[in-house]
């Protein structure tokens, strides 16, 4: 069940050259969602700005010594884009000196992975709407993360090296009910597997299943695989259920369900995509 990590990357990057305009149009599109917070939240303390962040799967805070750089009212543009992200800014020193930062920063805190990443003093500087906006694209990772051209290259990034795909269709009538129990799922494994969405209704993501050598029959199906060495497998579901989706990934991390499997198929190894 292996597959060449530099066959895989490779179709990766063209995926994600070639979705990439089509993901930011879309995310474009979708940037004055009603009822967007119009500012970020002023964060005077360090119990203030740590109950911000703990609130929040993703949380994006401004850390300014001066007020009146350019940085400042960009940031303030990106509130009303991304209505499932939180905004902050703080200029109080504690603050700054309790998330080690010395200069202006800006940061995003993501609780999927417990990362925080820092746009340092030289980024800053030379900041504009788009650089800070694809950060924001990039690295904003939820406890279910929906696959797209952008957040995968954050997936990818992310210290968590397992990665866990439910791949069904969202017009499904069935997939409201699924998505709520693979998110309370997710919350079981946080910090270990990463939970991510495919929409299988989306012609672009056929090359997603056909890696994990799946037929539209088997859909919806959990697929998980491990950055580190490729090694990959896959459950064909008609039910997500939170004990599914623990015993799948309980199997994979003791190396049982890919043992067995292996076996069955007589360790015949699956063909990369």
């Amino acid at each position: 069940m292996e597959a060449a990590p530099s066959r895989f990357m490779f179709l990766l990057f063209l995926l994600t050259c070639e979705l990439a305009a089509e993901v930011a149009a879309e995310v474009e599109k979708s940037s004055d969602g009603p009822g967007a917070a119009q500012e970020p939240t002023w964060l005077a303390d360090v119990p203030a700005a740590m109950e911000f962040i703990a609130a929040t799967e993703v949380a994006v805070i401004g850390f300014f010594q001066d007020l009146e750089i350019p940085a400042v009212p960009i940031l303030h543009s990106m509130v009303q884009k991304f209505p499932g992200v939180s905004f902050g800014i703080s200029t109080d020193s504690e603050v700054l000196t309790h998330y080690n930062i010395t200069g202006n920063t800006i940061c995003l805190f993501r609780l999927v992975d417990n990362e925080q990443l820092n746009l340092e003093d030289e980024d800053i500087e030379s900041i504009d709407a788009t650089k800070l906006s694809r950060f924001i694209e990039i690295n904003s990772l939820h406890m279910v993360t929906e696959y797209n051209p952008v957040t995968v290259i954050g997936l990818f990034n992310s210290v968590i090296q397992i990665h866990l795909l439910l791949i069904m269709n969202k017009a499904s009538p069935e997939y409201e009910e699924n998505m709520h129990r693979y998110q309370k799922a997710a919350k079981l494994f946080q910090g270990k597997i990463l939970f991510i969405l495919v929409d299988s209704g989306m012609k672009e993501n056929g090359k997603v299943i056909s890696f994990f050598k799946l037929k539209e029959s088997q859909l919806p199906a959990l697929a998980i695989y491990r950055t580190l060495d490729d090694e990959w497998d896959t459950l064909p579901t008609a039910e997500v259920s939170v004990e599914h989706v623990q015993n799948f990934c309980d199997g994979f991390l003791s190396g049982k369900l890919l043992k067995e499997n292996r076996e069955s198929e007589g360790q015949t190894p699956k063909v990369e995509l």
